[in-house]
């Protein structure tokens, strides 16, 4: 069939314009005269390359339409709980983002994916290394001293009589909401806590202990007090101020963001092994609240602002519960079963340089 003329025509066209474009040579021979634009016995224009021109021109507007979609999809989910789009908040009085409003649920885990029911963190116990902490910070000094590693430090007699007490509540709740194992840090004093409240609860219940639940390392800033940062490393005193809490990282040491970096992964194996049970997570306050940050999905200012207002006290319960798919905050820094007991309530700050 021949090929369709410029205007679609299908070849059938006048005597003058077949023979147009031909000559005769006076030998008596014909030849055919290129037209411009056209090799002879090739493709004619408007053939095969206009409908490979036609078929690429559709793809490209349906690609175009495709992508209008889902721009106008994701812009439907916006504010309506689709978990990949956070839309930023506008403070009412300007253009400035605000602050996400205040929630106890956020962390949503999809249908089918594994994770425990409940989840009790509990700060250790008072230490030895509490103790000499505030000794040295009441007494302006430098250093605080005492003879072991960090993760030697054993507990105070307060601190065994805090972890008893705590044993006594954990044996006295019901069958149905006891934990069902414990996820330990490796310090002596989480590890001398969790073993002396199951003592006093009557229970044995299976201990894992991980690393990742341990304290957060402070490198060169180690058994220094304030005063001591201030001194012997005014440089990091400085970053610090200049890089805030969450952010600073002392030399050989961590931040806090590192120490979440940590919990994230062990979350997800704690999700693995213990699905659907209730689990007694024994660590230290560093731990507890970025255990909370990472839960709840808290950004900066918010941790922030809770640590500004308050430690977490030692032999303390924060519990969370997973509730339709969200972990949800039922309890935090309570201390009532020390009271009930007349044990000691005591707080002291190891979540800054200071540690403990």
């Amino acid at each position: 069939m021949p090929d369709p003329g410029p205007r679609g025509d299908t070849g059938a066209g006048t005597r003058a314009h077949r023979g147009r474009g031909r000559r005769r040579r006076t030998d008596g021979v014909r030849h055919d005269r290129a037209a411009p634009g056209r090799t002879p016995g090739g493709p004619q224009p408007g053939g095969g390359g206009r409908a490979v021109a036609r078929l690429l021109l559709r793809l490209v507007r349906a690609h175009r339409v495709g992508l209008r979609h889902r721009r106008r999809a994701r812009h439907d989910h916006r504010g309506r709980g689709d978990p990949h789009v956070r839309p930023r908040l506008r403070d009412p009085d300007g253009d400035r983002p605000r602050a996400r409003p205040r929630r106890t649920a956020l962390t949503a885990v999809s249908a089918g994916t594994p994770a425990p029911t409940s989840l009790v963190l509990v700060r250790h116990g008072e230490s030895v290394g509490n103790l000499a902490a505030a000794r040295a910070e009441q007494a302006g000094a430098e250093v605080v001293e005492i003879d072991t590693r960090d993760a030697d430090t054993l507990l105070s007699d307060r601190g065994l009589e805090q972890a008893r007490a705590l044993g006594v509540w954990l044996g006295g709740l019901p069958a149905d909401e006891r934990p069902e194992v414990v996820w330990c840090s490796p310090y002596v004093r989480t590890r001398q806590t969790a073993a002396t409240a199951l003592e006093a609860a009557g229970i044995d219940l299976p201990v894992v202990v991980d690393e990742r639940l341990r304290d957060r390392e402070l490198g060169v800033l180690d058994r220094l007090t304030r005063a001591g940062v201030e001194a012997r490393h005014p440089g990091e005193a400085e970053r610090r101020r200049l890089l805030g809490k969450m952010y600073h990282r002392p030399p050989g040491g961590e931040s806090w963001a590192d120490v979440a970096l940590r919990l994230r992964s062990l979350l997800r194996d704690l999700a693995e092994r213990e699905d659907g049970r209730r689990v007694l997570v024994v660590a230290h306050d560093a731990v507890v609240m970025l255990l909370r940050y990472v839960l709840e999905g808290m950004d900066e200012d918010e941790l922030m602002a809770i640590i500004r207002e308050r430690s977490v006290r030692n032999a303390s319960v924060t519990r969370l519960d997973r509730v339709d798919g969200a972990w949800l905050l039922t309890a935090f820094d309570e201390v009532g079963h020390l009271a009930a007991l007349d044990a000691p309530v005591t707080e002291h700050e190891g979540t800054d340089d200071s540690g403990g």
